[in-house]
């Protein structure tokens, strides 16, 4: 029976990896039909409702001291994912799938910074592979970045700093509290950023609501879901490596749905940082125990 569950869990985990790579494939659809933050706006209010709606007993109890780590983790999630829907206009979905991965691999620096824990040798290998990988996929022949992969950078830099940060504040209070404040956080400032540097909404297409919708529903409140109820039935090291599928899966889809031109130079970057991120996250602790129970 444990085997069974351990076994569902892994695959609701993969289905997660599935659902967040195909966001960057539907968040980039998505931009023909709306401008970014309204998109963010609209994406962000809705999770925000149904969280609300769906974990109303244990919203209604949250402090003051919950709004205030909310606050700050909302800034960086907005941070995060204003930069990368952005800078979506002006890069690949391949390319940003493996740049925005990267933030697992900034986490222990950021982390180090906070708690004083130096990193292993694995995370500072990881970090040089990483680093390889997004010069690789994002500088030009001038070897000069991008604008979107510049923008893509800054977003795994925030999105290091919410895993951080909710890393930290998740021990003091209820995660599932925090990620409903996060995400009302997220979308009131997304409706300001909207409102100073965006033309005004006009009607919204049904492509840009179904969008909308399944970023809303599938890539913010199933995955929540899915995600934290998985993981109290496998290892972390299922988890980190499953999930860091993502960026596999969005790299695919964009080259199957998206038509983008699939090069050497981007399946050698892929690699990279693929390996980075299996590096900083599992410290090929699978291969060890494999290695353990054959001798």
């Amino acid at each position: 029976m444990k085997n069974k569950k351990s076994l569902y869990a892994d695959l609701s985990l993969l289905l997660v990896a599935i659902i967040w790579g195909s966001g960057f494939v539907v968040t980039k659809s998505t931009l023909d039909h709306i401008t970014p933050y309204y998109m963010l706006s609209y994406r962000f209010m809705i999770s925000f409702l149904l969280m609300g709606i769906v974990f109303f007993k244990r919203f209604k109890k949250a402090k003051l001291e919950d709004f205030k780590a909310g606050f700050l983790i909302g800034i960086f999630l907005f941070g995060g994912f204003a930069t990368q829907t952005v800078g979506l206009n002006y890069t690949t979905v391949g390319k940003q799938a493996f740049i925005t991965a990267t933030n697992v691999v900034m986490v222990p620096f950021i982390y180090w910074g906070i708690s004083k824990k130096k990193p292993g040798i694995y995370e500072v290998v990881s970090a040089l592979l990483c680093f390889i990988g997004i010069g690789i996929l994002s500088f030009e022949n001038s070897l000069r970045m991008g604008y979107g992969e510049f923008l893509t950078l800054i977003c795994a830099m925030f999105f290091a700093l919410h895993i951080s940060a909710i890393g930290y504040y998740s021990k003091k209070h209820d995660p599932v509290v925090l990620s409903i404040i996060q995400m009302l956080v997220a979308g009131i400032l997304s409706i300001i950023f909207a409102l100073i540097f965006e033309p005004k909404a006009s009607n919204i297409s049904n492509e840009a609501i179904s969008s909308i919708l399944y970023l809303s529903i599938f890539s913010t409140l199933i995955a929540f879901l899915l995600q934290n109820v998985a993981q109290k039935y496998t290892t972390s090291t299922h988890t980190a490596i499953i999930l860091s599928l993502e960026a596999v899966f969005g790299g695919l889809m964009s080259l199957i749905f998206l038509k983008e031109p699939f090069t050497t130079k981007f399946l050698i970057g892929c690699i990279a940082i693929f390996i980075s991120i299996i590096t900083t996250e599992t410290k090929w602790e699978f291969l060890k125990k494999e290695k353990n129970e054959l001798t």
